[in-house]
């Protein structure tokens, strides 16, 4: 049981049951499937939000104990009710409500927020259980291109969850360097290369050879063959083949660092599928002995069909290894250098099939950490209601859309804020958060629709929103000019507005918690975004001649200096929930 006040409530209650239904209890905890030690725990997870908000916070349906104890649901409520504070705990109908007065929530919330600072929402969950999440994952001699900002933005954010969860997280860049592709690479840099363009910009002249191949092969299949033929040569070790890929390769990491760098992303590790071809032939060997293999027109698959799935290919006919191998190879040698108790593979749903047979492979050889995998899918980024394919040149890159939005976003703090001081970096910021935030405040599951109005609206449901909210927060920090402290007096929190702000302060932990269990990072854009309309009542509030009520009185200190914990609680909070998403948090703006 993580929140104090539910746990307080189901507590209570679960001690009043008893006294009212003494020789019930045994009958009740066999209704519900639970017994005597959790059935506070059960009342716990039961609890849930009044239709009403006037009613309380949380309210308790009795429906559930009418069959064990043969009553109606609202007696039984009005029988428990009697063994209760009928100060905090009221009655409608057949619900159990609890209100929690103003002043005691503040105390638990506001204290707690300020001693624990950034640290608030952090629980040890099991500091000994380890997540590995594999994501980004872009193709090397190609730009990055927005298409892999999705795994970049919500791997990244998953990273950041489970290790303010206690948990032991390893990320890795698991990098798309290796595969026929390359063979493509090296073939249309032998007939249309040229070193100085490598030099001066090697991902683009890269990018345009690989279009240009694909354009070209589309009239001369020898292409083909030949790109086939040259990873072959990769994979048996010829030194032109090898050196040709590494310089690919190293400008290919260059320019992908600076990305991440910009994006605030780090990797644990590098290990691409390049970095299994020294352990693809033990797998293979490991599922030939185990009686899996199966040779099907020359290849060698994986027989799925009695799993309803089509083979998992493994080799191809002209011995050639594929992604599923060095994904086999993967996860087998994660899980004997990790010990992983979870492993997040953030990649596209349109890479649900592979997943679905590369999984039950593992599931196949006997290993009980099959269960353990999970494919993290997403939808596609849509840019102007168009999907990208890298193969026909019509790629957006992320460096062109951040470029553009910097530049937008200057012209609008220009307009708005003209004396900004180090305004390139605040621009810098507010563009990248508002591109990541348009990224995850939409369920992975479904696609995202790229619309610059909408990204960069300083009033919006949007990233610059909530930055602008935070800068809000700082420049009254700043205003007030005082210490702030913990022991301010809670009797001066009195509003509707006061109470709901630090109702939302106080869900911070559980959506953590939610968004982590879920992979799901748009929760946590929920809640933002739910904290800054809440705030913004608060700080818009009149009094009752209708008169803004001012956070900073000088009449009135001691209120001040309340208001102003409460002010420092939600930026704290604010700050950190955007730092969960990747978003850095400026202080003017």
């Amino acid at each position: 049981m993580n929140d104090i006040f539910r746990k307080n409530a189901a507590e209570a209650l679960t001690e009043a049951i008893a006294k009212a239904y003494p020789d019930k209890i045994e009958d009740i905890c066999l209704a519900v499937k639970t017994n005597t030690q959790e059935l506070a725990d059960f009342i716990y997870n039961k609890l849930e939000s009044p239709k009403d908000a006037k009613n309380g916070d949380y309210a308790f349906p009795t429906f559930i104990l009418a069959k064990p104890l043969r009553n109606k649901p609202p007696e039984i409520a009005g029988n428990i009710l009697e063994h209760l504070d009928k100060t905090v705990f009221t009655q409608t109908g057949p619900y159990l409500n609890m209100k929690i007065s103003t002043q005691d929530a503040a105390e638990e919330v506001l204290s707690n927020i300020f001693s624990r600072q950034n640290n608030f929402g952090n629980e040890i969950l099991d500091e000994s259980k380890t997540i590995v999440i594999d994501f980004s994952s872009p193709n090397i001699a190609k730009p990055f291109g927005i298409g892999h900002l999705r795994s970049t933005a919500i791997g990244n954010s998953l990273y950041r969850l489970f290790e303010k969860l206690g948990y032991n997280v390893v990320g890795i860049n698991h990098l798309g360097d290796w595969g026929t592709q390359f063979g493509k690479m090296i073939a249309a840099y032998k007939k249309w290369g040229d070193d100085e363009k490598l030099k001066v910009a090697p991902i683009d002249h890269l990018f345009d050879l690989y279009v240009k191949f694909h354009k070209e092969a589309e009239t001369d299949q020898t292409l083909e063959s030949e790109g086939r033929e040259w990873f072959k040569k990769l994979e048996e070790g010829n030194q032109e083949a090898a050196e040709l890929w590494q310089i690919f390769k190293d400008y290919s990491l260059q320019e992908f660092q600076r990305v991440y760098d910009l994006l605030g992303v780090h990797f644990d590790y590098y290990t691409g599928e390049s970095f299994y071809n020294d352990k693809m032939d033990g797998v293979i060997e490991r599922l030939q002995k185990a009686g899996l293999t199966k040779e099907s027109e020359g290849a060698l698959i994986v027989d799925l069909e009695e799993q309803g799935m089509n083979p998992c290919l493994l080799k191809k006919t002209d011995g050639a290894t594929l992604y599923a191998t060095r994904d086999l190879a993967g996860i087998l040698y994660r899980h004997g250098a990790y010990k992983f108790d979870k492993a997040l593979y953030v990649v596209g749903m349109d890479q649900q099939e592979h997943f679905k047979q590369v999984f039950k492979v593992i599931e196949l050889l006997g290993e009980d950490f099959a269960k353990d995998l999970i494919h993290v899918s997403f939808g596609f980024i849509r840019f102007k209601d168009q999907a990208m394919s890298t193969r026909k040149g019509n790629i957006v890159f992320l460096n062109d859309v951040i470029k553009t939005a910097i530049e937008k976003v200057t012209n609008i703090i220009k307009e708005k804020n003209p004396n900004l001081p180090d305004l390139e970096k605040t621009a810098q910021q507010v563009a990248v958060g508002a591109i990541v935030f348009a990224d995850l405040s939409v369920s992975k599951h479904k696609d995202v629709n790229f619309d610059w109005d909408e990204v960069l609206n300083f009033e919006g449901a949007t990233g610059p929103y909530l930055q602008y909210t935070h800068a809000r927060l700082s420049s009254l920090v700043h205003k007030y000019g005082l210490d702030i402290s913990g022991d301010a007096n809670f009797s001066f929190y009195n509003s509707p507005e006061e109470k709901a702000l630090i109702m939302q302060l106080h869900k911070f932990g559980q959506t953590i918690r939610l968004a982590a269990g879920k992979y799901e990072p748009n929760i946590i854009a929920a809640y933002l975004l739910e904290l800054a309309a809440v705030f913004n009542r608060f700080y818009q509030r009149k009094d009752n001649d209708g008169k803004l009520v001012k956070i900073i009185s000088e009449d009135n200190p001691e209120e001040t200096k309340a208001r102003m914990l409460l002010v420092a609680s939600v930026r704290i909070v604010m700050k950190e929930g955007l730092r969960l998403m990747g978003i850095e948090a400026p202080e003017e703006m």
